[in-house]
């Protein structure tokens, strides 16, 4: 049996990982500027991270979710208390995709609504219902389109105070910063007018932080800058360093009872304890902190690049748009400089490295971009 050949695979295999660097077998050291479409969050082969799922492994790796499991209770204080929604309740699931969906299904049964507002260029995973509220036509089919969902532009505040006007929204869902779409950052004034206009017209907010989540941005999540509070917050990527889960903070204004939702896998027992390693890691190496840091510092120095069209992001979630072809640029850094990066459309760069990123690491990417970028 052969693999069903979905994606356009560079002839390159990482065989192991150490922080920001993952290796092939023949021992060639790749600079890893992209962490696995945001997923490695503390560093490759972190090493209280790898002994953490080890001794969970060997002790008891999966149960059902008919059972108690204290790593779930542990796992939903600490999130709590790190990202100040203390007060919050948490659903655990396997992927983003999934967080998303289960964040929409709470808004139409707590609202009775059936109807969801999303962000053009939007994307919020491939699932039936998550890629109904993303709008990009490389992704959705024409399965996925529905009368149910509409799409306003991102920061135009009158088009969505427009749209939630009519009160037939179950939920808004919002990017705390779009990943996909090349890294366009919603305005603290746009994020404030849906959180007004959400709660004027009795709309879910729900605020996708599974890509600019967990520290990227130099806050816990990116929404935090604008001072605001959604009713829902989806998460995954970063959440486990590389092991499948994802999770939906849960004001709390909704009901819970038995059967509402449900997963076979998600908050497994070494889901948790990964996920857990990684809240210590964080905590304890300030790396919400150094995310603000390096990404402040990586912005300035692209900034000061000629020849750029535009520079997006905040912390370490960077999108450099440039005048050229950003696949080519980009495999001259993987082949010629040995330095993964991501990318996003036709000309945009695309970094998202792991927290732990240095500003010497930083510094060897602005020379190899420099330098690839004048190249003919």
């Amino acid at each position: 049996m052969e693999l069903f050949n979905v994606y356009s695979l560079y002839p390159i295999e990482p065989v192991r990982g150490k922080g920001c660097y993952v290796y092939d077998a023949a021992g060639t050291e790749y600079l890893d500027l992209y962490g696995g479409h945001a997923v490695i969050s503390i560093g490759h082969a972190q090493p209280d991270y790898v002994r953490a799922v080890q001794e969970q492994v060997a002790r008891l790796g999966f149960y059902s979710n008919s059972v108690e499991n204290s790593l779930q209770v542990k796992l939903a204080e600490r999130l709590g208390r790190i990202s100040g929604y203390d007060d919050y309740r948490l659903f655990l699931c396997n992927s983003g995709a999934e967080a998303n969906e289960n964040a929409l299904k709470l808004a139409s049964f707590h609202t009775g609504r059936s109807k969801a507002l999303a962000i053009s260029k939007a994307f919020h995973g491939r699932t039936s219902g998550a890629v109904a509220v993303t709008d990009n036509p490389a992704i959705s089919s024409p399965f996925n389109r529905t009368p149910n969902v509409e799409f306003t532009p991102l920061n135009d505040i009158g088009a969505m105070r427009a749209k939630l006007a009519t009160r037939e929204f179950a939920a808004v869902i919002v990017e705390g910063i779009q990943g996909v779409a090349g890294i366009h950052c919603p305005t603290d004034e746009f994020l404030r007018a849906v959180r007004a206009a959400a709660t004027e017209t009795g709309t879910q907010l729900v605020l996708d932080e599974i890509q600019s989540g967990y520290g990227r941005t130099g806050r816990f999540f990116a929404h935090q800058a604008a001072g605001i509070r959604p009713d829902l917050i989806t998460t995954a990527k970063g959440m486990a360093n590389g092991f499948p889960i994802g999770g939906v903070l849960i004001a709390p204004h909704f009901e819970a009872r038995p059967g509402l939702l449900g997963t076979t896998f998600g908050g497994s027992h070494l889901a948790c304890a990964a996920a857990i390693a990684v809240l210590e890691v964080i905590e304890r190496d300030a790396l919400v902190e150094n995310a603000a840091e390096i990404g402040d510092y990586l912005l300035a120095e692209l900034h000061k690049i000629g020849g750029l069209k535009e520079v997006r992001g905040r912390g370490l979630m960077i999108g450099i748009e440039i005048d050229g072809s950003g696949p080519e640029l980009r495999k001259k850094l993987l082949f010629d400089k040995h330095i993964f990066t991501g990318g996003a459309g036709a000309s945009t760069v695309r970094l998202l490295p792991a927290l732990c990123l240095t500003k010497e690491m930083a510094d060897r990417f602005l020379t190899a971009f420099d330098k690839v970028k004048g190249e003919k």
